[in-house]
């Protein structure tokens, strides 16, 4: 039977232990200085957690209350606070934006002519960031107003045809700022936090770089390129004429608030029908024989397993960020990270597996374990071959490779047949399914080793302090 929203918020609170503990597994594995992610059910939020460093030049450890540079979630916003504008009448989305940017018409008729819903859809064959775009690189200031206009009307300023190929572009989304303030006489970000943060409530949402706020983010960090041991510190700037493409902070909670606002039935920012045009398909993406993917009207559009997904990214130096939300099933997962290589979209879509991981089990029997018995199985576990994860989802004992990126590709049910033996599931499988898992139990009621299908592990700290004599191979 389907699931009520409130029931899969306990499932996913079960669950957030194990989210949060894959989490910091990849973060450790993948180097990442921080992790900051959030996962909210209905109006519930099941995890909220921050991990790692906010600073790996100071010690600084990583808060949920740290800001993050969530750059093109900023095309969210700026869409939403469009949508608004045309639900009242203010603006259509057939309008051209030389109507609402009079400098366009002047200098560029053939930029001016370009709708606000192709702009919306990066279907306006807008240049992405300009001829000199290395203020992504902090060589030179982000564009003012007049920087951005000259970019937008210069020669190469259309690269394709209008509709003629999805063409992601920041200077695009710009311009959609710029048109907002037309519109309603205020700042782009005076009327973003009128229009949306303020009225959600978003105390730690913002629309640019805010310098009271400086002690409050997390510090940006390079990658590390070739193997790199060390990571610098990357500061803050501001994107000025380019926040409606890319300047907004948040948190992962306030990511998770603000998903929630789009879900169906929620018309606190949108009515539902605003919001289906906004994820309905407005542009295929398509190159080189791939599968397609799709864009919306500033969202991002996917399809993972039942669920229709709609989100963004942001890549700003130093931060990069991911947020997924499924509308209808009423399930947002925001993770942000603070490096240039950070694999937030990788770490956010691990979440969601192990979510609907936790959602395909089984109804418990009547006769079921009690879930407090089963957790004493749980852990994390090491051998010469890596580590192993028995976790408890969906109110039934999982066997993970918490090293995979998509936990959900290699996993086998547990059952208990005794109070220190496990069993397999009997599946297909080049591990050892169908065999024992064995349990020794110490003194206080832990387990010092566990042999998975004869192998035997530790827990980690137990084999790391093993590890080289057992290297050393066996007495002779």
């Amino acid at each position: 039977m389907p699931r009520t929203p409130d029931q899969v918020a306990d499932v996913a609170a079960e669950a957030a232990p194990y989210l949060e503990s894959w989490l910091e597994h990849q973060r450790r594995r993948l180097r990442v200085p921080g992790v900051q992610a959030a996962v909210r059910v209905g109006d519930r939020v099941v995890l909220d957690t921050a991990l790692g460093l906010a600073d790996e030049t100071t010690g600084e450890e990583l808060t949920r209350g740290h800001l993050f540079r969530i750059a093109s979630h900023s095309k969210t916003f700026t869409a939403t606070a469009v949508l608004q504008l045309v639900e009242q009448g203010r603006m259509r989305l057939d309008d051209p934006i030389g109507q609402w940017v009079p400098a366009l018409a002047e200098r560029a008729p053939a930029v001016a002519a370009v709708t606000v819903r192709e702009l919306l859809g990066h279907q306006a064959g807008m240049v992405r960031d300009g001829g000199d775009n290395d203020f992504w690189q902090l060589l030179h200031p982000f564009p003012d107003e007049q920087g951005l206009l000259a970019t937008a009307t210069a020669g190469d300023a259309l690269t394709f045809g209008r509709n003629e190929h999805f063409k992601y572009s920041n200077v695009g989304y710009s311009l959609l700022g710029l048109a907002i303030e037309a519109v309603t006489g205020k700042r782009y970000a005076e009327h973003l936090r009128h229009a949306v943060v303020d009225r959600l409530g978003l105390a730690d949402t913002g629309p640019e770089w805010d310098p009271a706020r400086a002690a409050d983010y997390a510090a940006g960090h390079t990658g590390l390129l070739g193997g790199e041991a060390t990571r610098l510190r990357i500061p803050h700037v501001d994107t000025r004429a380019m926040a409606a493409a890319t300047g907004f902070y948040s948190t992962a909670r306030d990511l998770t608030t603000y998903g929630a606002a789009h879900f169906t039935g929620d018309e606190t920012l949108l009515s539902d029908a605003g919001k289906r045009l906004m994820r309905r398909p407005e542009s295929e993406v398509r190159a080189h024989g791939t599968e397609p993917r799709h864009y919306g009207l500033g969202f991002d559009l996917d399809t993972v397993g039942e669920r229709r997904l709609v989100g963004h990214s942001g890549g700003y130096p130093g931060h990069i960020t991911r947020t997924w939300l499924d509308p209808d099933a009423q399930v947002v997962v925001s993770v942000l990270t603070n490096c240039v290589d950070g694999p937030a979209d990788v770490l956010a879509r691990g979440l969601l597996a192990l979510l609907d991981l936790a959602l395909a089990a089984p109804e418990p029997a009547a006769a079921a374990p009690d879930p407090a018995d089963l957790a004493r199985f749980t852990g994390r576990w090491a051998s010469l071959w890596g580590v192993l994860d028995v976790a408890l989802l969906g109110g039934r004992l999982v066997l993970l490779h918490p090293g995979l990126p998509t936990p959900d590709e290699d996993w086998l049910e547990l059952t208990v047949e005794d109070g220190s033996t496990l069993r397999q599931e009997s599946a297909a499988g080049f591990g050892s399914p169908g065999e024992a898992v064995e349990y020794t139990w110490g003194p206080d009621g832990t387990a010092t080793e566990v042999r998975f299908g004869g192998l035997t592990t530790w827990p980690v700290d137990a084999f790391l302090a093993r590890r080289a004599e057992q290297v050393a191979g066996p007495p002779r």
